[in-house]
């Protein structure tokens, strides 16, 4: 059963999965968890002020050490999907058409939005189908093109 309706190859949709094909600089939150994550340290320094009677005035000259580190990126696509499947029937959908490693398939729901049009007839009201959307994250270097076959 095909559970996949349409991709999703809206500019919006673009946005997200190029700001998801970027290496994103992220701080460890401790000295552990930054060997565990391969983080480098730096040193930062920063200024304490007090504020006195109205006035700041500068107490000192601090340094402290924090830990950074690189989250490769991992390449997202969005897919229109009929409102009955899920996660397991998306990504084994997705890895048939495509021979790619799905890693993650997050979904939301959309509900219909109710539209009315004035008409010869009068006020005719209607209300268009509801629909779910399904991201799907990818295997580090695997790639969709979704325009090879044109």
């Amino acid at each position: 059963m095909a559970f996949i309706i349409k991709p999703l190859v809206t500019e919006k949709m673009t946005k997200i999965t190029d700001k998801s094909s970027e290496d994103k600089k992220l701080r460890a939150s401790n000295k552990k968890a930054a060997e565990a994550k391969g983080a480098t340290e730096e040193k930062v320094s920063y200024a304490v002020y007090k504020k006195k009677q109205g006035k700041v005035e500068k107490v000192a000259d601090k340094e402290k050490t924090i830990y950074t580190y690189t989250k490769p990126a991992r390449a997202k696509y969005g897919f229109i999907v009929k409102p009955e499947a899920n996660k397991l029937e998306i990504k084994k959908e997705v890895e048939s058409l495509y021979n790619v490693t799905v890693e993650a398939v997050n979904t939301a729901r959309y509900a219909g939005k109710r539209s009315a049009r004035y008409t010869k007839a009068g006020l005719v009201k209607g209300q268009k189908s509801a629909f779910k959307k399904a991201i799907v994250t990818l295997k580090e270097g695997d790639r969709i093109d979704f325009y090879s076959n044109i």
